[in-house]
């Protein structure tokens, strides 16, 4: 068995010197109530090592031996289904489990189900139990969280919060505890989670690889120490690590009896609302962070430090409004909000919390301001005050101070310049006709893990969901070759047949805009910009691909390559400038490119092209007839388009309806093109789209045209 990278050789996993992932690992393993850690950070900044590391510092657990379910053989309340275990059943101890969740897990094999094998060869109603049942007591590790299926994050997160699974499922009755330490991991660049799912995990944190030379280093070297030998390596950090263990076990008993005063839970509501959390739950987190962090250091009672610490753990993903609102806190204002002051102790019992200790009255509260008296210039800070303002707001400018950037002649930028999108709005639910098998999703039709059951099939390992009926359908036939011609039937592993579900699949909206000086006119490319935009922010929300490529000047870009990352979609598309000439091919063709080799890394995804361009081509030479090249290209890769016409005025060359015909697609004129119309046209052309296929023995599916 390799030997695990050491816990304490983690730069920033020191005991005495833990920066923010180390220390909310720890604190949510001392009080798994808070409810487990997300960690977001760049590739190649130790998530994962410093994760599977966790598991060898945490103190060891007594389990029943054969208890497939790790309860816990001192608490008679946590009966085990492998059970009841008698008083002189062997109790063993054994480090804590790491259990990893693979991306591509099914419901059956989280939760459990009914071993078939051995239902149908021995007529045994045996429950397999799941990941949630091996990892209870232990560490629930899911790499990549914000690739796993949305279902499968709220079951995780469901029962985290419960600690306990029920499974009512294929005439099995099963509940068993699940209390583990949840740890997702997630590198932003590849996708969000929606904020939803954001909120149901107790503490997150950011992670970057470390900037200065001597600590890059230092990590370089260390790695290399463990490489060359692990088990020396991991000798020299034997020590520190066997403390950090007992550090665990003593701020695990300590935390039970931490004091948390009713001047730190009204501290603690105090900053929750201040940073406009949604729901409560932020507060009640926060709370049980604090008091973990107050045991680990080895305090009986819940301080501001506790609450700062804790704080800063538990709300910066929580302010979030919309996936394009990056992750944070003010410091600045939550330092003001506890003040310099420690908090005041519970007053005895008996007297009430506002009552001062001497029996006297209390001050009388400042009268208000006279109506027509001019106020305090203290008293005088409204919403527009910076020191008042809650963060992340923003403040309108007066009337007066608005600058508007003067535009070219006939409301053109100039070559580079830029338009802003205006504020995404919803998009109407239009989804693909018929059943797809693409990557699971929120919008289309498919065959899927979950879902309504609509087939059977035969299972792919030794759990499933049975399908009964086809199960003694598959075995009814084959009786005469097994000697039966009466009595009950005889079933065999090779009859079973386990339900085909029908879910949703997620789809690739591919976006090429002409961002040309004859397309550039303000009005128009706010439009496109503003479209493009809403569809990102419905696509995070329905696990759509987005991507965008544009042309301008004298080639083309694919200025984002499709994603689910809306972050970084929204800045790329804001910084897009427009002018300059009009490389047509160019764009058709970089399109081209880019669809390929998305149906070569998945050929299940769906694709939908919108062109957005006047039709004219400008840039090189024969600029026209490598236009018509490249749209007859694009048109023989079988992709559903919708060419989107720029052109305006009263005198219109038609050159975009020709390109749409040239490319076998729907031809919207500019007319119809405002940022409702274009993603409509989207969702409803979405439903001819048909399936790219580049791979040896795929047959090109026939194109669809568009409606007229």
């Amino acid at each position: 068995m390799p030997v695990p990278y050491p816990f304490s050789a983690v730069l920033g996993c020191e005991a005495d010197a833990m920066d923010d992932m180390g220390l909310a690992l720890v604190l949510t393993t001392v009080s798994p109530e808070i409810g487990g850690v997300l960690v977001r950070g760049e590739k190649g900044t130790a998530k994962s090592t410093t994760v599977r590391a966790l598991a060898a510092v945490l103190p060891p657990i007594e389990v029943h031996a054969g208890d497939r379910f790790s309860v816990d053989p001192a608490d008679p309340a946590a009966p085990s289904p492998d059970g009841p275990f008698g008083d002189d059943a062997e109790v063993v101890t054994r480090p804590v489990r790491l259990v990893e969740l693979p991306v591509g897990a099914t419901e059956d094999r989280v939760l459990g189900s009914l071993h078939l094998e051995r239902a149908l060869s021995r007529g045994e109603v045996t429950f397999e139990p799941g990941l949630l049942a091996r990892a209870h007591r232990g560490v629930l590790y899911v790499d990549e969280v914000n690739l796993l299926h949305d279902h499968l994050v709220d079951l995780l997160l469901d029962a985290a919060a419960m600690g306990r699974v029920s499974v009512e499922r294929d005439g099995v009755s099963v509940e068993h505890a699940a209390r583990f330490v949840l740890i997702g991991t997630m590198n932003p660049e590849e996708g969000e989670l929606r904020p939803q799912l954001l909120d149901r995990f107790g503490l997150t944190v950011e992670v970057a690889a470390p900037r200065d030379p001597l600590l890059r280093v230092e990590v370089v070297r260390r790695r290399m120490a463990y490489d060359a030998d692990p088990a020396a390596f991991a000798e020299r950090y034997r020590a520190t690590d066997t403390h950090l263990t007992a550090r665990i076990q003593a701020a695990r008993d300590r935390v039970g009896k931490v004091r948390l005063t009713e001047a730190a839970m009204l501290k603690i509501a105090e900053v929750c609302a201040a940073f406009e959390v949604d729901g409560l739950r932020a507060d009640i987190v926060t709370a049980r962070t604090a008091a973990a962090h107050a045991a680990w250091v080895g305090r009986d009672e819940v301080t501001r430090a506790d609450i700062r610490r804790a704080a800063l753990l538990a709300l910066p993903h929580r302010r979030r409004r919309n996936p394009f609102d990056a992750p944070g806190l003010d410091e600045e204002l939550l330092d003001q909000l506890l003040g310099d002051d420690e908090l005041p102790p519970d007053p005895p019992e008996g007297q009430a919390p506002d009552d001062p200790p001497d029996g006297t009255a209390p001050d009388e509260p400042p009268a208000s301001p006279e109506a027509g008296s001019a106020p305090d210039v203290d008293d005088a800070r409204g919403p527009s005050d910076p020191a008042t303002r809650p963060p992340g707001s923003e403040v309108e400018p007066p009337a007066s101070e608005e600058v508007e950037p003067s535009p070219s002649p006939e409301g053109v930028p100039g070559p580079g310049s830029q338009v802003s999108a205006a504020a995404p709005y919803r998009p109407k639910l239009l989804s693909v006709h018929g059943l797809g098998e693409g990557t699971a999703g929120r919008r289309s039709r498919a065959i899927a893990s979950s879902g309504r059951r609509v087939g059977a099939r035969r299972p792919d390992g030794a759990t499933g969901s049975l399908h009964l009926v086809e199960t003694l359908l598959a075995a009814a036939g084959k009786q005469p070759a097994r000697g039966r011609t009466g009595g009950p039937v005889e079933l065999r592993p090779e009859d079973v047949r386990t339900a085909v579900r029908e879910g949703t699949e997620a789809n690739l909206v591919l976006f090429c805009v002409d961002a040309s000086g004859s397309m550039a006119a303000r009005k128009r490319m706010a439009q496109v910009k503003t479209a493009v935009l809403s569809l990102l922010l419905d696509a995070y929300r329905r696990r759509d691909k987005v991507g965008l490529v544009t042309f301008r000047g004298q080639g083309a870009e694919l200025v984002l390559p499709p994603t689910h990352s809306v972050e970084i979609a929204a800045a790329r598309l804001d910084e897009l400038p427009a002018g300059g000439r009009t490389p047509l091919a160019e764009g058709l063709l970089e399109a081209a490119r880019v669809l390929l080799r998305e149906g070569i890394r998945d050929p299940r995804l769906r694709p939908l092209l919108v062109v957005v361009t006047d039709g004219r081509a400008t840039a090189g030479a024969d600029a026209v007839a490598r236009s018509r090249h490249a749209a007859a290209y694009v048109a023989s890769l079988g992709v559903t388009t919708v060419v989107v016409d720029g052109e305006s005025g009263p005198l219109r060359l038609g050159l975009a309806d020709e390109l749409a015909r040239l490319m076998l697609a729907e031809h919207l004129p500019v007319g119809e093109v405002s940022a409702q119309t274009l993603t409509s046209t989207v969702r409803g052309r979405a439903a001819h789209m048909k399936p790219v296929h580049t791979k040896p023995g795929h047959t090109k599916p026939a194109h669809t045209k568009g409606v007229a």
